[in-house]
């Protein structure tokens, strides 16, 4: 098979893909709130993280993330559960505990569900975290990309909009990753709050402009590319719930004549009826293919949604390493996302096998 973006051979490489970005530790209350919450269940999960833990966990591919955790008791509960997606530390950065976290510390993500008319909403605590303190030359790129070798490379606005150094220690990658012909994924991943404090949309808009230039692959939404990179998108009202097909299409043949290199482009398509009831699909676009549209998913009952889009990126990750065409990697991209949303956490409990079952148009009945 021979997809739309060409990878290194996987003998020549040590991982099939490596996520740079932080990793906190979720504290879900469950059924509960935030507010009211007396016991959370404890998850891991960090935006381009869940990418790698996808393509380990459900596909059984061979990752890595690249990291920094301050070394203390929660560092190294993290630690734990980031092996258990079966995601490999050795390239995690130790900072040394200064006994309160003055100096560094790890971050923590509060997130409850949301049901019907309330919101999912997310309260993280991460100020000073270890991993937003990593600087330029602190990671051996050139041994990573060079000698152990990568096919997939992902990381993302998140991380590039949590300090004043994570944008730099991104475009270091990215430079050591082109150098070395492995390919690079960038979600935009847009969040208010990163960026309230530090410019707002101006500033994130010139980061993001800045760092997409060298991806091969650039995932998000349509608020993604309104507030990442500066497009304004005709008929779009403040939710974006309004656009058409054609509006995507307008979008999208924008940002691929504007960066030239690019190799494909994917967008999640959500209308949100309710926190529990969402339509679900995607739409992506390569200059062979042009574009294609995953299976629409009308009023998908959601579990929990956050870490869809994370999934949807890793099964389309996954379809573009195995050289599948465009259009079966989107609909394994919206398969494990809409799979994703099924169960509680940031990262993904489904199989590969539930993944090309739910793409190929398998239903939900029960199978004994």
């Amino acid at each position: 098979m021979s997809g739309p973006v060409e990878f290194r051979p996987a003998q020549a490489c040590r991982y099939d893909g490596v996520a740079l970005g932080e990793v906190m530790l979720r504290l879900d209350p469950g059924a509960d709130r935030i507010r009211t919450a007396r016991t959370f269940q404890v998850w891991e999960g960090g935006g381009e993280y869940n990418v790698a833990r996808g393509l380990a966990r459900c596909f059984g591919l061979r990752t890595a993330v690249v990291t920094a955790l301050v070394d203390n008791e929660v560092g190294r509960l993290c630690e734990g559960l980031i092996l258990s997606g079966g995601v490999e530390t050795s390239w995690i950065r130790w900072l040394d505990d200064d006994g309160v976290g003055r100096t560094a510390r790890n971050g923590l993500n509060f997130t409850e569900r949301g049901f019907g008319v309330r919101g999912a909403l997310g309260v993280a605590d991460r100020g000073h975290s270890a991993a937003s303190q990593l600087s330029p030359g602190e990671v051996a790129w050139e041994e990573l990309f060079g000698e152990q070798g990568v096919r997939w490379f992902h990381t993302g606005g998140i991380y590039a909009g949590l300090s004043a150094s994570t944008p730099a220690v991104i475009q270091e990658a990215m430079t050591a990753a082109k150098r070395h012909n492995t390919v690079i994924s960038y979600d935009l991943n847009y969040r208010p709050s990163l960026w309230r404090a530090t410019g707002g949309r101006k500033a994130a808009q010139e980061v993001n402009c800045r760092l997409a230039r060298y991806a091969d692959v650039i995932i998000g939404n349509e608020e993604d590319f309104s507030a990442c990179l500066g497009y304004e998108i005709p008929g779009a009202d403040d939710s974006f719930t309004n656009l058409s097909t054609a509006s995507y299409q307008r979008l999208i043949g924008n940002v691929s004549q504007d960066l030239p290199n690019l190799r494909v482009v994917a967008t999640t398509l959500r209308e949100v009826h309710s926190a529990t009831i969402n339509s679900w699909g995607a739409l992506a676009w390569s200059r062979e293919s042009g574009f294609v549209h995953a299976t629409q998913r009308s009023r998908l009952e959601i579990l929990d949604r956050v870490g869809g889009g994370d999934a949807f990126a890793s099964g389309l990750a996954y379809g573009l390493l195995r050289g599948c065409d465009l259009q079966t990697a989107i609909e394994y991209g919206a398969a494990h996302g809409a799979l994703a949303m099924t169960t509680p956490g940031d990262t993904s409990m489904a199989t590969a096998a539930e993944v090309v079952r739910l793409a190929g148009g398998g239903d939900a009945r029960v199978r004994r």
